[in-house]
């Protein structure tokens, strides 16, 4: 082994320690700098976590999923159903941190039954079941008075969380920050683990990892439950941050779509790339929602074929190989 293959890794593993840090500098910065800019930065970051939560899922078992609007949907739902005395049995309604907790779980269940369903069918029969799981719990959402059928619900009012007003968007910022530092850990924590390494196996070749003893369907639905359970935490903090939703709003397939382009753009399987992807296409969400209000589909289609032509690992892996070259130069 050359000293240039061993400093690889070791180039590497710095540039994406420090690649994180300034990642989240910038982002505890940005209430200083954007004050004015609030909506922006919290919805950011709200997706940037739930990309992050995706590519648990997408990047690390290799599963596109195209339905996590559903579980978006859940979470949103639980917190702000549990929070509403006239929705609760005996009119005692939950702390929203309580009704968070509880909209993890459910989804993690979901994910758990849904998961154990689908997993065993590959490629795009998978995709197309995660469409159509989104779209029977879409219909359900639309039909049922419980949920305020399509007409959705408004958030009632919160007690402090820690002394946070839970409806001032300085606070919802720090929250989301937190939501993102927690998904960071929770990836960083999968990279370096069995699971980690299982989940990869899993990825590259199935047939392969069963040989290995791994058993690809037990591996790739706990990653769906992890994936879901951090989509519902992101759901419950979206859901503070519009104050009122419906189905059209949380459970519509751009909402998938869009949470799924933002990993790959970034780098599917890495870690800092789906803050980047949430990054960036947050700041064209801006541009086309100006210019091009009703082509959503049509625009996230053609980022979707460029990526695949030009950067088919994201732009993590345009960095990665950058980094490589550099390595090898050295």
């Amino acid at each position: 082994m050359t000293t240039a293959t061993l400093s690889r890794p070791r180039a590497l593993t710095f540039g994406n320690v420090t690649l994180t840090a300034v990642l989240l500098l910038l982002l505890a910065l940005y209430p200083f700098v954007f004050g004015k800019f609030m909506n922006f930065g919290v919805s950011t970051l709200i997706f940037a976590g739930l990309a992050m939560s995706w590519n648990i899922l997408g990047g690390w078992a290799g599963q596109t999923s195209l339905g996590h609007a559903a579980l978006l949907g859940v979470g949103a739902y639980t917190m702000t159903l549990l929070a509403m005395p006239e929705r609760v049995p005996g009119g005692v309604p939950l702390a929203p941190w309580w009704g968070t907790l509880i909209g993890m779980a459910l989804a993690a269940l979901l994910a758990l039954v849904w998961g154990g369903l689908t997993f065993r069918l590959r490629g795009s029969y998978f995709v197309l079941s995660t469409i159509a799981v989104a779209l029977v719990i879409r219909l359900i959402a639309i039909n049922s008075d419980w949920t305020g059928g399509a007409e959705g619900l408004f958030m009632p009012e919160l007690p402090k969380f820690l002394g946070l007003d839970l409806f001032d968007r300085k606070a919802e910022y720090w929250l989301a920050f937190a939501f993102v530092a927690l998904t960071l850990l929770v990836t960083h924590l999968i990279r370096r683990s069995r699971l980690g390494y299982a989940l990869q196996a899993v990825r590259e070749d199935e047939d392969s990892a069963r040989a290995l003893g791994i058993d690809p369907t037990r591996m790739k639905v706990v990653a769906f439950m992890l994936s879901a359970a951090l989509t519902a935490l992101g759901g419950s903090l979206y859901a503070l941050y519009l104050q009122a939703f419906e189905p059209h709003t949380l459970l519509e397939l751009p909402i998938s779509v869009q949470i799924a382009l933002m990993a790959i753009i970034g780098g599917r399987g890495s870690i800092q790339g789906p803050i980047i992807g949430a990054l960036l296409l947050a700041a064209f969400g801006e541009i086309f929602r100006a210019n091009f209000a009703n082509a959503n589909l049509l625009i996230y289609g053609v980022l979707i074929l460029l990526v695949t032509l030009f950067a088919p690992d994201g732009l993590m892996g345009l960095f990665q190989k950058g980094g490589r070259k550099l390595g090898t130069a050295r």
